[in-house]
């Protein structure tokens, strides 16, 4: 047993309760957990089955993608999830997925507005859009860290999917299902070719500022990182 084995306990149950409600298919997404005190986490492998998934094929990575502990290579997107927990100090797991209505507006370019009072709670303001960059580059993390600093909880990667981020697993898994929620609702709104209504301004920046108070507490709790080997 290593001392990374708890943190990848987490990424293989959060797993299993993705695939259970359907956000995780085949090889599709990637799943990571923060090691905290350290510049590294641990994630899925590549292109590797979720249902076959065990705590030994989890991977850790620091954050420049430099292997810590693992036989298997990385996902392709580990250096995605390293940018948000570099960039997000309330962040401590990330969920990257092909959930089916928050696709569809990854296709159609479409970011979701404040439909609902729950969705700005833990979402954030809105869900926007990532513009494209080709998985695993540079260039589409790049994209991602210019979105983070909205302090959203959720986007959308263009032409891809979606990722969903929370100070702990419970919350950003209910937080991959509020997106699908929202996805689902507001494109059967879109389909009438009515007018969509949104929740308030002033409500809607009451709620979000609650957000906000949750993540900056979740900030102060990360320990600082300190200069190891396994930096």
């Amino acid at each position: 047993m290593s001392g990374y084995d708890v943190y990848k306990t987490q990424v293989v149950e959060t797993c299993r309760k993705l695939v259970e409600k359907g956000f995780l298919i085949g090889t599709g997404g990637n799943v990571s957990v923060r090691i905290p005190g350290q510049a590294a986490l641990a994630v899925t492998p590549s292109n590797y089955d979720y249902v076959k998934m065990r705590v030994d094929d989890i991977c850790v990575v620091n954050f420049k993608g430099e292997m810590i502990e693992g036989a298997l290579k990385p996902s392709i997107e580990s250096s995605l999830h390293a940018a948000v927990y570099e960039h997000r100090a309330d962040a401590n797991v990330v969920i990257h997925t092909h959930q089916i209505y928050a696709s569809a507006f990854a296709l159609i370019n479409e970011p979701i507005p404040a439909l609902y009072d729950e969705q700005v709670r833990f979402l954030g303001r809105s869900v926007e859009v990532v513009a494209y960059a080709p998985s695993g580059t540079g260039f589409l993390k790049n994209n991602i860290v210019s979105r983070l600093k909205n302090n959203c909880n959720a986007y959308i990667l263009q032409n891809h999917g979606a990722i969903c981020l929370a100070g702990d697993a419970e919350r950003a898994i209910f937080n991959v299902e509020l997106l699908e929620k929202c996805a689902l609702t507001y494109l059967l709104a879109l389909c009438t070719e009515k007018k969509v209504t949104r929740i308030p301004l002033p409500i809607r920046e009451i709620v979000f500022n609650k957000l906000r108070k949750d993540q900056k507490k979740q900030a102060e709790l990360q320990p600082a990182i300190g200069g190891n080997q396994n930096e």
